[in-house]
């Protein structure tokens, strides 16, 4: 061996092939983000954590640490060239509110900022794009999903929702204005 050491993560075996599938022909599925930005106004219930005229955050339904915000178009775009000048802007826009109101809300030590273009590159949903915001802090490798295909998640998505959306910075007069 040449010293790599490797971790076995075969429950993702399932989930690569199953959302490989859905993207072939005659496999097309709804776009869960599409379903979310017709979803309403945000509410614990939709997991919305901010809505503006081109882009929304929404909690990670699979997140690897408390407070893990998705922000995306509202439109259904796969690339980042696709983007309006208008889309664009409002997306960093919202992605810089969402990293204020994670500091505000966690005090994170860090925050992990990127997006996955493309299956290859890890896009779990890569029709619709995302860009992830994960608070981080020293130590929270949660070895737990390599080792036993969990996370250990210290509170519930409903009390990240609360803590995040009183967090989001308010704007007014502004496109991502909360009413």
């Amino acid at each position: 061996m040449s010293g790599l050491e490797q971790l076995w993560a075969g429950w993702r075996h399932e989930y690569v092939l199953g959302a490989t599938d859905s993207e072939q022909p005659g496999g097309e599925q709804a776009c869960v983000f599409c379903a979310l930005a017709a979803s309403g106004a945000p509410s614990v219930d939709n997991a919305v954590v901010h809505r503006g005229r081109h882009c929304f955050a929404v909690l990670n339904a699979y997140p690897y640490t408390s407070g893990h915000l998705l922000v995306l178009p509202v439109r259904h775009v796969e690339e980042l060239e696709g983007l309006s000048e208008e889309e664009s802007s409002e997306l960093w826009a919202a992605t810089v509110d969402a990293l204020r109101a994670l500091r505000a809300a966690y005090g994170p030590e860090g925050v992990n900022l990127g997006a996955n273009l493309g299956r290859a590159a890890g896009a779990g949903i890569p029709r619709h794009l995302h860009l992830h915001v994960v608070p981080r802090w020293a130590g929270d490798t949660n070895f737990m999903t390599a080792l036993a295909g969990v996370r250990v998640l210290p509170e519930s998505l409903p009390v990240s929702w609360e803590k995040l959306s009183a967090a989001w910075p308010r704007h007014p007069g502004g496109t991502g204005e909360r009413t």
